[in-house]
């Protein structure tokens, strides 16, 4: 089993997504902005990764990577951002190969594929969240996590 993905791996880490509830929202609906701003760019992220994985650039596919890694952290996407992690690496070790055009495509056909089943994973659940899941916003002034109707 690859680092990054599998049963052991949560979607989300629930710590973070609790804080992030907790430090940013302060009823203003901060949160639910930084995750639907996150959900937002997602497609993007991984469009940009494929063009630059299939294109040859690993410079550009490195830069995607990197911004796709830390955003996945910053909401709590724990096995998105460890999936991206493992792309990261696997990409320094195609810095140094002799086809670098080859490698990388060899690594769109190898990866792309799990980085897309955890970022629909991660999106479908952070989603759910928004519309009223576990951790729905508190009422303002309210301290501690979103209490279940």
């Amino acid at each position: 089993m690859i680092a990054g993905e599998g049963p052991e791996v949560p979607l989300l880490d629930e710590f973070v997504v609790t804080r992030l509830d907790l430090e940013l929202d302060g009823g203003g609906g901060i949160w639910r902005v930084f995750v639907q701003d996150f959900l937002a760019a997602l497609p993007g992220r991984t469009d940009r990764l494929r063009q630059a994985l299939t294109s040859g650039d690993t410079r550009g596919a490195m830069v995607v990577v990197q911004s796709l890694r830390t955003s996945s952290q910053m909401v709590g996407a724990e096995r998105l951002a460890g999936v991206a992690l493992d792309l990261e690496q696997s990409l320094r070790d195609v810095a140094r190969a002799s086809d670098t055009a080859a490698a990388l495509l060899q690594l769109a056909v190898d990866q792309l594929p799990r980085i897309g089943r955890a970022a629909a994973q991660t999106a479908a659940l952070l989603a759910s969240h928004l519309h009223g899941g576990r951790y729905r916003l508190r009422p303002q002034g309210r301290r501690g996590p979103a209490k279940r109707p």
